[in-house]
């Protein structure tokens, strides 16, 4: 069974980045890409979303209020935050995400947290 994923990142760069890395995945199926994040939370409302992977500075609301209204949510996607910025690490403990990737990120670290995501859910 393949990990539905969201990305979620304002740089039009790293959004079209974390997106080739997911599509290289034979396990991903890559539901959508947002600059936004205020436009995930509908997004996963209506659809069945296992994993969404935020940057944490965004300009509508940051990662870390997108992840706080994700898990109100009945069947809430883990939550990955992204930053170039480690002390987030610390918010994402806090808030209960699934993980952080300090950025640069690259293949490895992502499938790393698919890896993960695949062996702590159940299915």
């Amino acid at each position: 069974m393949k990990i539905k994923v969201v990305a979620v990142d304002n740089a039009p760069e790293l959004l079209e980045k974390i997106a080739r890395i997911f599509r290289q995945l034979e396990d991903v199926e890559l539901l959508g890409c947002f600059d936004e994040a205020v436009a995930v939370v509908d997004f996963v409302k209506d659809n069945p979303v296992d994993m969404v992977f935020t940057d944490v500075v965004m300009p509508d609301i940051s990662g870390i209020s997108l992840a706080s209204e994700l898990h109100r949510l009945k069947h809430p996607p883990a939550v990955v935050l992204m930053s170039s910025i480690p002390g987030f690490s610390l918010e994402a403990w806090k808030i209960q995400a699934f993980g952080f990737m300090e950025k640069p990120y690259g293949k490895k670290d992502v499938a790393g947290m698919l890896g993960r995501f695949r062996k702590e859910k159940i299915w």
